[in-house]
């Protein structure tokens, strides 16, 4: 009789149906689109005492005791308000004021990037059903912040809509939020769920040793989102991707990005990286994943990411470590 094997194998790799959830993606909220204009409608929310507030200072969020801040109409500072909508029958607005403005030592105010731990902490379910509106809240104040002239004739303009609108006071021409999409790909090569199956992984040259996530690239006009996965891999790491298939998507307000993540299957494996975005890309098997993952030799991304959902998607179950 053989000598049972005592290293531990990964889990068969998940189905379509039991993938691991996009941490960033779960409990939207209902955004009341039909009543940003009804002002009888903003001033019931407004006095009414269970309604929530976050504060944005810029587009900075306020943590306190690790823990995004929120607030009550009634505490709440003058600023731009924002309609973000309502999730398990309660309002939620956010207030943005002017950076020099913001209530409460400047070290408690972070960028998004700083507080995704506290936006998406699966330890913290009350956080985790809050990341939708943070992530909501985040991408209008971006967009208001970046966009302060009329592209078509330069005029002032004028917030709309509980915030979901702009209008130049010039030329009437109305502005609205943009989304930029990009692409996320976890790529892979053999046989599905084979113990020779590899996916490919890369890393940018600004990133300390050892970190390594999936590819992705923003879509170019024009172009379907398929075949921006298999130029954006072609071009960071010289290996064509022939089959695409949709996973997940994720917003990512970090400014303006919808991140739209494909499993994508190579049809071929030599590896040869740009050198400016991708500075080394490589293939592992499951059990090279994981082994390096566990020693600490490779390093991935943090579990709020599409990327981390993608490569424990392939892998068939949780890893270890993270950025």
């Amino acid at each position: 009789m053989p000598t049972p094997d005592p290293t531990p194998r990964p889990p068969a790799p998940a189905s379509p149906r039991t993938l691991p959830h996009v941490a960033l993606s779960q409990h939207a909220h209902d955004r009341h689109g039909a009543h940003r204009s009804d002002e009888a409608w903003h001033a019931a929310r407004w006095a009414d005492p269970t309604t929530r507030v976050l504060v944005l200072a810029g587009s900075r969020l306020r943590v306190v005791d690790g823990r995004v801040a929120w607030t009550t109409p009634a505490e709440a500072p003058a600023g731009t308000r924002l309609l973000l909508g309502e999730r398990d029958g309660t309002t939620a607005y956010a207030v943005v004021v002017d950076p020099a403005d913001a209530p409460g030592p400047r070290e408690e105010w972070v960028v998004l990037r700083a507080a995704l731990q506290h936006v998406a902490d699966p330890a913290d379910p009350d956080a985790a059903r809050d990341a939708p509106l943070v992530l909501h809240a985040v991408g209008l104040a971006e967009w208001l912040w970046a966009t302060r002239h009329c592209p078509r004739c330069g005029g002032a303009l004028e917030v709309r809509k509980a915030g979901h609108e702009q209008v130049c006071t010039a030329c009437g021409k109305p502005q609205f939020p943009r989304t930029d999409p990009a692409v996320i790909m976890l790529v892979a090569h053999g046989e599905p769920g084979s113990d020779d199956e590899r996916c490919l992984l890369g890393r940018s040259p600004a990133w300390p040793p050892g970190r390594y996530s999936t590819l992705a690239g923003f879509v170019e006009p024009g172009e379907t989102m398929e075949d921006a996965v298999r130029r954006e891999v072609h071009e960071e790491t010289g290996v064509l991707v022939g089959a695409v298939d949709y996973f997940g998507s994720q917003p990512w307000p970090l400014p303006a990005s919808l991140m739209v993540g494909f499993t994508a299957r190579a049809s071929s494996t030599a590896v040869a990286v740009d050198g400016e975005e991708v500075e080394d890309a490589r293939w592992w098997t499951r059990d090279e994943l994981r082994a390096e993952a566990e020693s600490g030799a490779l390093v991935l991304p943090g579990g709020v990411s599409i990327s981390r959902s993608l490569i424990e998607g392939w892998y068939g179950g949780p890893l270890p470590g993270q950025w």
